[in-house]
């Protein structure tokens, strides 16, 4: 489902060169969970960009579902992120101008609609226990209650490949485990790839593989 190759990302200032990440050489299949961990500047985030198109390598490929992303103009990367792929942050990152359902039905709506019926918002909404919050704004909600549209929402299309960065960071320990019970349970249900960066060794242990970075590099592979 997901595969790298030599995958590299330098970023250069006037003054010095980092190399952020050395080299990469992963194979995800379909259907695993992994959990990406390291310290802070070990390259995770940087990585979950790369895999999921939001940043351009310096070098090297990334391939999705058997398409190499690294080779497509921003229109038809654009079409495979909307259409593959699912993305829950820590900033929840919901339009505050649009109610909880109506962020939910963005993907949708951005894919033109295809592959699944509007209905399926309200039954996802239904699914994280915000079925009567579904006309409220995203500053009428708790941080634990956007998240949970921000997960609803990323499930919307069925991708087959889902992403997340941190996506109990911002939440406090009931709230994060809640969050992690709804994310399994989804991904569980629609038997997505799920691709997971996180600090925190709880929910890595959830995983069924974990891949430690350190110094833009693995150091660590690590299957149940």
């Amino acid at each position: 489902m997901i595969r790298t190759q030599s995958l590299s990302k330098t970023a250069v200032t006037p003054t010095h060169r980092v190399d952020i990440l050395k080299g990469i050489d992963l194979h995800i299949p379909r259907g695993q969970f992994v959990a990406i961990m390291g310290p802070s500047g070990s390259g995770k985030s940087t990585l979950l960009g790369l895999l999921a198109g939001l940043d351009t390598p310096s070098s090297g490929q990334v391939i999705l579902d058997g398409a190499d992303i690294t080779a497509l103009a921003e229109d038809e990367l654009a079409l495979v992120r909307g259409r593959k792929i699912g993305f829950v942050f820590q900033a929840y990152q919901l339009i505050p101008t649009l109610t909880a359902e109506e962020n939910v039905l963005l993907p949708y709506e951005l894919a033109g609609g295809d592959n699944v019926e509007p209905s399926r918002a309200r039954e996802l909404l239904d699914l994280v226990g915000l079925a009567d919050r579904r006309d409220h704004y995203p500053v009428q909600l708790s941080g634990g209650e956007q998240q949970r549209v921000a997960l609803a929402r990323a499930f919307m299309v069925r991708p087959p490949i889902l992403m997340a960065d941190e996506p109990t960071g911002n939440l406090d320990s009931v709230n994060g485990s809640h969050i992690l019970d709804l994310l399994l349970t989804l991904n569980r249900r629609e038997q997505t790839t799920l691709v997971l960066v996180t600090h925190d060794p709880q929910l890595a242990a959830h995983a069924d593989r974990r891949i430690t970075l350190r110094d833009g590099l693995i150091v660590e592979d690590v299957s149940k």
